[in-house]
């Protein structure tokens, strides 16, 4: 993390307005990043001591990249971040961006609970190799968490971020929504191209992007669930976990949608919403203990840094073995166009 000389150097260049570059890859005030497409959210796989295992991520990678993505989402909710030390966030965005193909977008989540170590946290993320950064929402003190304190915070963040960011709005784990009001005025700042949002109200969506048309403000559905209804009001992409283990489908979802196949698209829809639910509907307390990696354990060979007295195989059996029956291969599900 920035030492205090290297944080104040920082805060003070970027506030002069000095141009941000990482990597070759240019961002900020006058040039947005697209991000369009269809991410899938990696999961973080675990050993049995509880180590990340760079190994099998760098496998799952491999696996991943066999599908048209526009790039890969790390240190979301799948990747359960808040079971890494700063350390291996770190690391976890160095590794993934070495093994992933150059052309794909890395959009790494860099939120903490504070503003500084937030820009801490993103600036560090931009040093190693991301290209953009999701912020999640501060949610500890989520009662003093007004629209104004929210833009402050973003506000700051996305000041001294040397890449672009994306707001993150899951309200099932932070048991707070990003304001439909405060993403738009967000949405003006220079520096904050769009929203990856998990709520499921496809209402919402659909006002929040009638309400930003006239800016350059890009908002991603977080689910393949409701994936056809936010394409259908404007949506650009989606953040979809099912993309870990049935990419092809997501991506000819989003072909269909794209290209006006609208009827042909609803009968896919349809039959992705029970595996879709099989993979992320999972409840909080399953969640909080990294239920996500489970869930996926069994499908991308991803382990789980489970909670005190909580095993990684502590996900009833019957629920993990029904997930993989059903996800683990197209095979079982009929996904022909009739």
């Amino acid at each position: 993390m920035l030492g205090p000389r290297v944080w104040s150097s920082v805060r003070q260049g970027l506030s002069r307005g000095l141009s941000r570059n990482v990597g070759g890859r240019a961002s900020g005030e006058g040039r947005k990043v697209d991000i369009t497409g269809i991410y899938p959210p990696l999961t973080t796989p675990f050993t049995a001591t509880s180590e990340v295992d760079y190994g099998k991520l760098e496998e799952n990678l491999q696996k991943l990249g066999a599908f048209p993505f526009k790039g890969f989402v790390i240190q979301g909710s799948n990747g359960e971040f808040p079971f890494l030390t700063s350390s291996e966030r770190l690391e976890v965005v160095s590794r993934v961006r070495q093994a992933m193909p150059k052309d794909k977008l890395l959009v790494a989540g860099s939120g903490c609970e504070s503003t500084q170590a937030t820009v801490e946290m993103t600036v560090s993320m931009a040093q190693v190799g991301a290209d953009v950064a999701m912020v999640l929402a501060p949610c500890y003190y989520r009662g003093r968490m007004s629209s104004a304190a929210l833009i402050h915070h973003y506000t700051k963040v996305a000041d001294l971020s040397p890449i672009p960011v994306v707001l993150y709005n899951v309200p099932a784990n932070t048991g707070l929504d990003l304001p439909v009001d405060t993403v738009v005025t967000l949405s003006q700042h220079p520096n904050i191209i769009g929203i990856k949002d998990s709520g499921g109200d496809v209402t919402r969506i659909g006002l929040m992007i009638h309400k930003t048309r006239r800016q350059d403000f890009q908002v991603l559905a977080g689910s393949a669930g409701f994936l056809l209804a936010s394409y259908a009001v404007g949506a650009v992409g989606g953040v979809c976990a099912l993309a870990n283990v049935l990419g092809a489908q997501v991506c000819q979802l989003e072909r269909l949608c794209l290209t006006g196949q609208w009827e042909d698209a609803q009968k896919l829809q349809l039959r992705l919403i029970e595996p879709n639910t099989a993979v992320s509907s999972q409840p909080m307390a399953a969640k909080g203990w990294g239920g996500g990696g489970r869930w996926l354990y069994v499908l991308l060979i991803a382990g789980s840094r489970a909670g005190p007295g909580v095993p990684t195989h502590s996900l009833p059996f019957q629920k993990t073995s029904q997930c993989g029956n059903s996800c683990a291969s197209s095979e079982n599900l009929d996904f022909r166009q009739s």
